[in-house]
């Protein structure tokens, strides 16, 4: 019941936080030259009035698609990892989420790539008259055939490197944050608890590696005009870095940021709902009495990680 849970609370925080993510990646990789959004609102703004309101959904089906799959793979890792690392401590926390993280990165770099390609597909355009792809599916079905399993690959080591210790800080911030909050069982403040301790741990995840998504992205959406501008890693760190300075690593943050708190609170909301539903409202704060061993990893098993 776990599973099915989290799957329905990370696709209500799909939909709650999928505009914010349009806006962080068209932010992210624009031109610096000629710049189409002087910041975040704006680009909301631009979205809304050029392309209309679904504009901001742009891409959405390709989360949607891959969220049980990166579901049953973090959950399924995380909950084999702590139980062979034994003991429920902060730092075993932090190495099963980054193992969880890492693994997950399999279904999380092709359906990012779908995801940013659509995003940036019919910039500027109510109704775009040359749509490249047709849905996620489709995406990802011609950047096969164009270049191969390597192309549907594209950013997979800046995802590694971004997810891997991503995860680890998201579950190892919710433990702390848990733990110092407290959680008794006629605590009328518990879901409020779990709430801020899960938006405050997807920011604290966002920050630790932020500057890595931004050369993810621009990764991914390179060669979308069909024109490679970056050969490697490097050099993409190299370019954006002589031409936009250090501040390009920060392009796009206010929008994540503003995103990944709602993005957790309602995953956790739909999530406690679904639960106390399932298993009945006298049963369902029993799962977070601290007296039982497993509270910790019961309460973040009904987070939804990948929604981050």
């Amino acid at each position: 019941m776990d599973f099915v849970a989290g799957c329905i609370g990370g696709a209500a925080g799909v939909l709650v936080g999928h505009p914010f993510d349009t806006v962080k990646v068209r932010l992210q990789v624009q031109s610096v030259d000629k710049p189409l959004y002087r910041g975040t609102f704006h680009c909301f703004q631009s979205i809304i009035r050029q392309e209309s309101v679904f504009g901001l959904y742009k891409g959405i089906g390709s989360p949607m698609m891959g969220l049980t799959f990166i579901n049953a793979i973090v959950f399924g890792v995380q909950g084999n990892t702590m139980r062979l690392l034994g003991q429920d401590t902060p730092m075993n926390q932090f190495f099963a989420g980054a193992a969880a993280g890492a693994i997950q990165c399999v279904i999380c770099c092709p359906m990012e790539l779908a995801k940013t390609r659509m995003q940036m597909q019919g910039t500027g355009e109510k109704k775009s008259s040359r749509r490249l792809y047709k849905n996620s599916l489709d995406c990802l079905a011609r950047i096969y055939n164009r270049e191969g399993l390597w192309g549907v690959n594209r950013g997979m080591v800046t995802t590694l490197i971004r997810e891997t210790p991503g995860f680890g800080v998201y579950f190892l911030a919710y433990d702390v944050l848990t733990r110092s909050l407290g959680c008794e069982p006629d605590d009328r403040y518990m879901i409020p608890k779990l709430l801020f301790a899960g938006g405050m741990a997807g920011i604290a995840s966002w920050l630790s590696t932020y500057p890595v998504d931004v050369i993810k992205s621009r990764l991914q959406a390179d060669g979308v005009g069909g024109v490679n501008q970056y050969s490697s890693i490097a050099d993409c760190v190299r370019q954006s870095v002589r031409r936009e300075g250090y501040m390009v690593f920060t392009r796009g943050l206010t929008s994540t940021l503003l995103r990944a708190f709602p993005v957790n609170a309602a995953t956790f909301a739909t999530v406690t709902l679904v639960l106390m539903y399932a298993r009945g409202v006298e049963e369902g704060p029993q799962d977070c009495e601290p007296a039982q061993t497993s509270h910790h990893a019961q309460i973040q098993q009904q987070a939804q990680p990948s929604s981050l």
